[in-house]
Parts: structure tokens; sequence; C-alpha cells
């Protein structure tokens, strides 16, 4: 039963982060339930979605677009080192205090999930406009390190953040924000799953089932991606976040 639900939550999972995002809420769910701690929970399900991150970056290589006051290669960086120190911190966090702050980051990813596409669609009002730049360069590069550090440590809800984010920092070209979106996240993502491994944080009883299950998910997923209704997805995710919210917070 247990090797059911994870081969389940992981083709969930994969069709989820294929079409709308939130692919992990499933597999982090999935893996507490079948007596995973949640932090060993929290690294085994970024590390099964990892092939899918990895593939859409090489999907979407050629469509890269990037604030006009950074570089790519300060972006890059970032991304290194935010996934590197937010998997470090994850390491030195007891099972305790990230039982506790389980709860809390997923309502934050549920919470940015809804005011992502709004603050998308104010942003994509001026899409004649490929980048406005609405930030100082230094600025700009805390925000990104700071959400990159969270996406090394939780990675639940990473890829809508970091839309919302590069909207805030002035771009507004959709398809450029999801080319560095999923470069960012491939890489911040590779890096704290080395991390994590070498930390002993992933659960290998079930790190292969749900990652063949993830890339098998991210395949169906694309083929359905033009037959169900975006709003539909975006509001069965939303209902999944605060559900798995609210029964966090009970136990």
């Amino acid at each position: 039963m247990d090797w059911l639900l994870i081969a389940l939550a992981g083709l969930l999972g994969g069709m989820l982060n294929a079409v709308a995002g939130g692919g992990s809420f499933i597999t982090l769910f999935a893996l507490v339930f079948v007596g995973v701690p949640p932090l060993m929970a929290n690294a085994t399900g970024t590390a099964a979605l990892l092939p899918g991150y990895l593939a859409s970056a090489w999907r979407f290589r050629k469509e890269i677009e990037y604030p006009a006051n950074l570089s790519l290669k300060t972006l890059c960086l970032i991304a290194i080192a935010g996934g590197f120190l937010g998997a470090a911190i994850l390491l030195s966090t007891s099972e305790q205090v990230f039982a506790y702050l389980v709860p809390w980051l997923i309502l934050l990813a549920t919470l940015a999930f809804i005011a992502g596409p709004w603050l998308l669609k104010k942003r994509l009002a001026h899409a004649n406009v490929t980048c406005v730049n609405t930030v100082k360069p230094l600025t700009a590069m805390m925000i990104l390190f700071i959400v990159c550090i969270y996406g090394g440590y939780f990675n639940g809800g990473l890829g809508i953040i970091l839309l919302a984010t590069f909207g805030l920092l002035g771009q507004t070209q959709l398809q450029g924000m999801n080319g560095l979106k999923n470069l960012l996240s491939a890489l911040l993502t590779s890096i704290a799953v080395v991390i994590y491994a070498l930390g002993d944080l992933i659960d290998g009883q079930y790190l292969l089932l749900l990652a063949i299950m993830a890339i098998v998910g991210g395949y169906l997923g694309a083929a359905l991606a033009y037959r169900i209704p975006q709003s539909l997805l975006r509001g069965f995710i939303v209902l999944v976040g605060f559900a798995m919210s609210i029964g966090f917070f009970m136990r």
C-alpha cells in the first residue's frame, strides 16, 4: 500500500509540476504519510523532482530572459550560492524545528501560489516592454538570494515564487521568465540535492520510484496541459496546500 501511494504521489507530482507547479506538496505529504520524517521527506521529494527541473531547463534553454540590471552569470551564481546555503541550513535544522516550520512553509508557498498570478498579471500589462528596472541591482540580488535560500531549504512552491520575484524585479515577458525560472530552479536544486545526499537526508527506499513516476507524470502532464483548465488545476493545488497546512498544524 505504501509503495502504491508513493507511486501515485510521484505521478501526480510530476503532472502538476509540468502544467502548474505545486508537485512537491504531494510528494511531501505522501512521504510523511508512509512514515518518513518531515526533514528527510522534504529532501527526498526535492531529489525525486530534480530530473523534471533539469528537463525543463534544457527545454527552455533558448528562451531565457533576465533583468537588465543583472547578468546571467550573476543570477546563476546567486542560485548556486542560495541553494547551497539553504540546504546547509536544512542540515543544521533539528527534526522538531522543521516539523514546526513545515505547516508555515506550506502556507507561505500556497499564498505565493495564489498571489503570484495576480502580481504577474499586473506586470504583464506592460508586456510591450521586455524588462523595466524597478529596483537597484544590489536590492535585486538580495531579494533573489533570499528566494534561492528558501528554494534550497524547502523548495515547495519555488517556481511560482521565482516568477513573482522576476515580476517584482521588472521582467514582463512570461516565456523568458519561465526559461530563467527553470534554469535557476535546476541549478539551486542540483546543489541542494548534493548537500542533502552528503548529509544523509535522502531516503533511498522511495527515491527511485518517486523519480521514475515523476518523469512519467511530467510527460503525461505536458500532454494534458492544453486540455485541463489552468484555473481548475490551480484551484486543486491551492486546496491541497491549505489542507496539508491545516493537517500539519494539527499534528
